[in-house]
């Protein structure tokens, strides 16, 4: 695929947004953003920062997302046939193959490092390595994480008050809505004011919604079970764990996970939070950098 951005028309008849940058590089990296629901524009820097490296950077939007195509969500089939995990695996298989991707690095953010580890286990044979960027292998310690998040947050009485809210999927209450915005400015973006932004909200709603929930700090969708704990122990991919000091996902998780993982290792950004690509460029790219040359080098 050629510099620049290309529409890829999937079989199923819908259209996905994609960008490559670094184009014939030594190696290829395919990126897969979080949410579920957001865009790729946390991977926006990768093209320049690896570009040294010769390293082509291949990204999309997932099904739904702001710049590819939407399905009538109102629609109950549609909503059954393409709002699971399986589809999203099945997704990164078709784009691979559109893009001519084959021996490449797959690197995923949060809900995007959940579908690439299940991607990973599904097609190792067309992996050369795997970064999983702020994302763990089960939900359940992310709904813990959540809870002690909110107790260093919050008073008892104002955590009863979003708890009850929630329970009334009151969520556009003014007070409960400048909480959550305090935690997105604690925990998911540090760098203020936000370094992406736009003048209207383009998260997908609809997916974001089906799978996680309202917001990030609460878990009432389709991932509340997801676990991958014994999965992992059989991805033998060379992996980088890349976390951050001061964001959502619980690095106690992320330390068992680089044990658990045949070959694996953790870094983690200083004074950032979950778009730590974004909080800290200096030190994550020097982290991931390093990966790729560790590997080069036959170090890692």
């Amino acid at each position: 695929m050629k510099n620049g951005t290309h529409i890829i028309r999937l079989d199923n008849g819908y259209s996905l947004w994609t960008h490559t940058w670094n184009a014939g590089g030594q190696d290829q990296l395919l990126c897969l953003h979080g949410g579920p629901g957001d865009t790729h524009e946390v991977y926006e820097q990768f093209g320049d920062e690896l570009k040294d490296m010769n390293i082509e950077v291949n990204t999309y939007d997932q099904l739904g997302s702001w710049y590819s195509d939407t399905p009538d969500w109102d629609d109950p089939a549609i909503r059954d046939k393409y709002l699971n995990e399986d589809y999203y695996i099945n997704e990164i298989e078709e784009v691979r193959q559109k893009l001519g991707l084959d021996h490449f690095y797959l690197v995923g953010h949060s809900w995007g490092g959940m579908i690439a580890m299940m991607y990973a286990r599904k097609h190792p044979e067309h992996l050369k390595g795997l970064i999983i960027i702020s994302m763990i292998d089960n939900i359940a310690d992310y709904g813990e994480r959540m809870k002690a998040i909110r107790k260093a947050e919050f008073t008892p009485a104002q955590i009863a008050y979003m708890n009850d809210i929630e329970s009334r999927e009151e969520f556009s209450d003014p007070t409960y809505r400048k909480y959550i915005d305090h935690l997105y400015n604690g925990y998911i973006h540090r760098r203020q004011p936000a370094a992406q932004a736009h003048v209207t909200d383009i998260q997908s709603k609809s997916v974001h919604n089906h799978f996680q929930g309202d917001n990030e700090f609460v878990i009432t969708g389709d991932l509340g079970t997801w676990d991958y704990r014994d999965e992992i122990k059989k991805i033998n991919l060379p992996t980088q764990l890349m976390f951050a000091d001061h964001e959502t996902m619980p690095l106690k998780t992320a330390e068992r996970m680089a044990h658990n993982f045949p070959h694996a290792r953790l870094v983690v950004t200083p004074d950032g939070g979950h778009n730590h690509m974004v909080d800290n460029p200096d030190v994550f790219f020097s982290n991931l950098r390093n990966y790729f040359k560790d590997i080069r080098a036959g170090k890692f």
